[in-house]
């Protein structure tokens, strides 16, 4: 007769230390595990509840500033610097690991509307609305050399021009930066001139951005609704369109450089593929009011938004909706917004003159983590993935709670959208075939591409 013996290796099941946990041996065989999805099922509700109770994303405020914060730039050598200008002409120098002031640039006279930063970091340029340019040495300290209160007094270089400026962009790898105002200047750190001038109508431009990979393209807003795009190497501008409503600003993808992302005054953001500008690629929704600024994640999967509705979203770089939104009750009107260098955060200044910091993932835990812990976070997030199309857990991960503004006016657009679309219909139905043409959102918002 034959027997079956149980037999287990003695290094497979056996302690190394005290401190082990004793090893648990699992047959995956399907036929013995009946309920399996039904656990998991249970699991994956558990795990969206569970999300809910740890998100905390508010991580602190940033107080300095006496006046509404106008803009801000992140410093790409440095991963916990940051730079923000306010309407008084202030600027100042944080470090978010610490939430404090580093240093001070006092000199414009009036409200400065841009600021960016050289490549290496090095140097800081800021324009404002006392028609200047200025350029400022950025300072160099470790962890444990580090001066709070120190201010930079005087700038290395101050360009006066004939008008006001509206935005400044710095150039990759290169001593050249652009202003937008009247028209659209080009710079040199060495030059108190511009080395080249392009004008495209004569509405005033209120956004400029260069493009990550080819660092002699950009592409600018202006205030007659236009988004143009051009290359320097050309002399001339490219190419440009004309929506129904104006782009406040526009965001680069910085993995997909083709493609960038406008925030428009409608509440909606309009993703485009520079190639082909005779419609949008994606058309982004939820604010309920004039999104002010836009912010690519450096891994170009998702963008944040700030708002006039006094959120900040983020969303997906091809989703529809926004994956989050953050609020508290003191936030006033969000007027610029940044991701860190890491895509670990999300860095926000507003009309009431803090700057706020906030986590990119709003359950994610700070710190750092056991294996055991990593490994229970990647199944949770698995069994979610894996049943996010069921009603109830779709359900739990979607909802959010939103200020009784918000919610109240999201509901009137919803109304007025299909109010709109009830009377297209009726008037389709009512006419003759083929007399009405339908076109889609992301057509429609263009009215003209030259």
């Amino acid at each position: 007769m034959k027997v079956n013996v149980i037999s287990r290796s003695t290094d497979e099941y056996t302690k190394e230390r005290s401190q082990d946990l004793q090893r648990v041996f699992h047959n995956f065989d399907p036929s013995i595990r009946t309920q399996e999805k039904a656990v998991e099922y249970v699991r994956a509700c558990n795990a969206a509840k569970l999300e809910k109770i740890f998100a905390r994303p508010f991580v602190g405020a940033m107080d300095g500033h006496i006046d509404s914060i106008s803009c801000m730039a992140k410093n790409p050598n440095h991963l916990t610097r940051i730079f923000s200008g306010s309407m008084d002409g202030d600027i100042r120098l944080w470090d978010i690991a610490s939430r404090r002031t580093v240093c001070q640039f006092p000199g414009h006279q009036g409200a400065v509307q841009g600021l960016a930063v050289s490549t290496d970091g090095r140097v800081l340029v800021s324009c404002g609305t006392d028609s200047t340019v200025r350029l400022w040495g950025v300072p160099v300290s470790t962890l444990l050399e580090e001066d709070v209160s120190s201010d930079k007094s005087a700038p290395l270089e101050t360009y006066v021009w004939k008008n006001a400026f509206r935005a400044v962009d710095h150039q990759w790898n290169f001593d050249r930066f652009a202003t937008g105002g009247a028209g659209v200047d080009i710079w040199n750190h060495n030059r108190s001139a511009p080395e080249q001038s392009f004008e495209w109508g004569t509405d005033t431009v209120v956004s400029i951005k260069f493009n990550p990979g080819q660092s002699d393209i950009l592409a600018t807003s202006a205030s007659d609704r236009s988004i143009a795009i051009y290359d320097l190497r050309m002399g001339k501008p490219a190419a440009k369109f004309i929506m129904r409503t104006r782009t406040n600003s526009i965001s680069w993808n910085p993995m997909e450089p083709i493609n960038f992302t406008a925030a428009n005054e409608d509440s909606n953001c309009y993703s485009f593929d520079s190639r082909k500008l005779n419609e949008a690629k994606c058309v982004h929704k939820d604010h309920v009011s004039a999104v002010m600024d836009i912010d690519y994640s450096p891994t170009g999967r998702e963008f944040v938004t700030g708002s006039y509705d006094r959120t900040v979203r983020i969303f997906q770089y091809n989703g529809g909706h926004s994956r989050e939104i953050y609020h508290t009750k003191r936030m006033q009107r969000v007027f610029c917004v940044k991701f860190s260098c890491d895509a670990s955060y999300v860095i926000s200044g507003s009309d009431d003159t803090n700057l706020r910091l906030w986590k990119a993932k709003a359950s994610e835990q700070l710190g750092v983590l056991l294996p055991r812990e990593q490994k229970k976070h990647e199944y949770n997030e698995a069994v979610k993935n894996r049943y996010k199309h069921l009603p109830e857990v779709k359900r739990i991960v979607r909802h959010r709670h939103l200020p009784k503004p918000v919610y109240k006016a999201a509901a009137t657009l919803r109304e007025m959208t299909d109010s709109r679309r009830k009377k297209h219909e009726k008037r389709k139905a009512h006419s003759a075939p083929g007399s009405i043409i339908e076109e889609p959102l992301r057509k429609r918002k263009i009215i003209k591409v030259e």
